[in-house]
């Protein structure tokens, strides 16, 4: 298992680069493209937290994450060649939910901001969050200043 992005100070931090194919014809990264980088970013906290999703599929008799819910306020567009990371953290734990916060930053600017709720489901049904990946998520609160 190997950890793509950093974990440190309560947050995840994964860097990506903008490439032709995340835009639109102007030039600008497409809206539908911050959910695949952002998706990246929670897929890279879990694997730092807890180890890969298909091993807890398999190891937790048919656990999956799916999405909720989610917001996103776009704030400021990426553009073709930027250097970006997604950043990611648990911003609260329900029983059966994580709630995360995350942001696509370009240097100390925030381009995108998104609150995700993520289910804990095995076979169609919502269960509560594994007591060892709950503990892990619990650590996961910014030291970093955020913008309001």
């Amino acid at each position: 298992m190997t950890l793509t992005g950093t974990l440190a100070d309560g947050t995840h931090r994964l860097p990506l680069r903008v490439y032709y194919e995340d835009t639109d014809f102007s030039g600008f990264v497409y809206h539908a493209s911050y959910l695949r980088f952002m998706e990246r970013g929670r897929t890279e906290l879990l694997r730092g937290l807890a180890g890969d999703q298909s091993e807890m599929h398999r190891d937790g008799a048919g656990i999956v994450f799916v999405v909720r819910r989610m917001g996103l306020d776009f704030l400021k567009p990426a553009r073709m060649d930027d250097l970006i990371d997604v950043v990611t953290w648990s911003s609260e734990l329900r029983g059966a939910s994580m709630h995360l916060a995350q942001e696509v930053r370009r240097g100390d600017e925030t381009l995108v901001r998104a609150e995700v709720v993520v289910a804990c489901v095995r076979e169609g049904r919502a269960i509560r969050l594994p007591e060892g990946l709950r503990a892990a998520l619990s650590r996961t609160r910014p030291t970093i200043a955020t913008d309001p």
